[in-house]
């Protein structure tokens, strides 16, 4: 088990290790300060699956009520979900206790406006100096709110998704879908959408009750089970989402992931080949972005890591498309967040529509080969390491628009500081895994070693 660590604030919410920085009173004063943040109103509250849900969501509910605020308990809902319904609902604003692809030990709150929208950094800034201070409209106990129940977020966000696309070709292909929940936040949810898009499903790990049977971020080293089942059931594609279900990775008929990275690349050829423009990622997503964006002719632009910057920029140059290579899709107009069931309905489109199988369409986009490390270095020492991680590659093309990424014609290899855990993270990307690796220790060496 990985050894507590500090409390982690940042635009992706407040997260840390339960019973040891994450306590309910802290969780309590968060959720008192957000509700003086968006004033008395309702607010939706949400959870994942973790065995502490309850405890903190109780906490989360405590804080709220104290100010005036009325909490809408959805239940265990995708964060996707919750996002959607903050929109439709006219809520003040919204909580998902979760803590994604941490493990279960962990547990987070993400908070987002009235948009349906994580706060904007000068928002979550904001927000964390009203905690800080710790001053509160209190108010009296004849005066306190009555939480309700909502159990309709998941049908009508489901209903949005299928308005966009075309859901007679994907039922007429009547392709087969092993999916795995991870015991998570889309547990029933996924088995749902897939079964109204006539596919034929083939389900594990869907037990609320029993998380996590694996690690929970859906990267290929979690993917043996999902693997096994595609070739057991002769499933046509697998799909896997994290705890909170706001991401999607997949496997082939054989069973072999097609990397975390591949997720956005095909949906954004698949959707640019309908409707061309601008398209925005982060600057740590894959390089095939730019391969599919040049074929299609359209810009692409790369912003700060974080699904707050990708929804910033794609709403100031217009873009329909855009999202973070660890298999986060955005499509603005359907909800304007990362959203694993978006992604599993453009892919399914894009089988359907082409008559291709998954690997097939997988093949149209170029091959690298992607690799990561996490690097523990105390939060203190980051700007260091970052230094030296800038003298070592000084001779490429240097990009600081998210910690340092240093750039040749055809591959890249990046240091950041993380904005969830106190670790610096190494990505790297080249035609061959030998090139790849080597950027990679390179790095690493230089990083720990002054």
């Amino acid at each position: 088990m990985r050894k507590p660590l500090d409390l982690k604030i940042s635009v992706s919410g407040v997260r840390g290790v339960v019973g040891d920085a994450l306590t309910p009173q802290l969780v309590s004063s968060f959720g008192a300060a957000f509700g003086t943040y968006t004033g008395a109103g309702p607010i939706l509250v949400g959870t994942d699956t973790r065995p502490s849900r309850e405890m903190v969501c109780h906490a989360v509910v405590a804080g709220l009520m104290s100010v005036g605020c009325t909490p809408i308990d959805l239940g265990i809902v995708p964060v996707p979900v919750l996002q959607s319904h903050i929109r439709r609902s006219g809520a003040f604003g919204g909580i998902c206790v979760t803590a994604s692809h941490n493990p279960i030990e962990w547990n987070a709150l993400k908070f987002f406006g009235s948009d349906g929208i994580l706060l904007r950094p000068h928002e979550a800034a904001e927000l964390t100096d009203l905690y800080h201070q710790g001053v509160f409209p209190r108010i009296g106990g004849t005066a306190v709110p009555v939480p309700r129940t909502d159990d309709t977020a998941i049908r009508h966000h489901r209903r949005t998704v299928l308005s966009h696309i075309d859901v007679d070709a994907i039922r007429a292909a009547r392709i087969h879908v092993a999916v795995d929940c991870c015991n998570g936040a889309a547990h029933s949810a996924a088995p749902d959408f897939l079964t109204e898009l006539g596919c034929e499903v083939t389900l594990i790990n869907a037990d609320p009750d029993r998380p996590f049977p694996h690690d929970p971020e859906p990267i290929p080293e979690n993917m043996g089970q999902l693997r096994q089942a595609v070739i057991a059931s002769g499933a046509d594609i697998g799909f896997i989402q994290d705890a909170d279900a706001d991401r999607l990775a997949i496997a082939g008929s054989d069973g072999n992931p097609l990397g975390e990275e591949a997720t956005l690349a095909l949906v954004v050829r698949h959707f640019l080949g309908r409707s061309p423009g601008p398209v925005v990622v982060n600057v740590s997503t894959s390089r095939m972005l730019d391969d599919v964006c040049a074929e299609a002719g359209v810009p692409l632009h790369r912003t700060r890591v974080g699904e707050i910057n990708v929804v910033q920029r794609m709403r100031e140059v217009g873009a329909r498309i855009g999202g973070e290579g660890n298999g986060g899709v955005i499509a603005a107009e359907i909800n304007p967040c990362r959203d694993s069931f978006v992604a599993m309905a453009y892919i399914l489109e894009a089988m359907a529509l082409n008559g291709a199988a998954i690997n097939d369409l997988r093949s149209a986009i170029p091959r690298y080969v992607f690799v990561k490390q996490r690097v523990e270095v105390r939060l203190r020492d980051v700007p260091a390491a970052l230094r030296r991680f800038r003298d070592l590659w000084q001779q490429a093309t240097l990009d600081t628009t998210d910690g340092i990424k240093a750039i040749w014609s055809d591959r890249w290899v990046q240091a950041r500081a993380s904005n969830t855990e106190p670790i610096i993270r190494l990505i790297a990307e080249a035609p061959t895994e030998r090139d790849a690796h080597a950027l990679l220790e390179a790095s690493r060496e230089r990083l720990l070693v002054p």
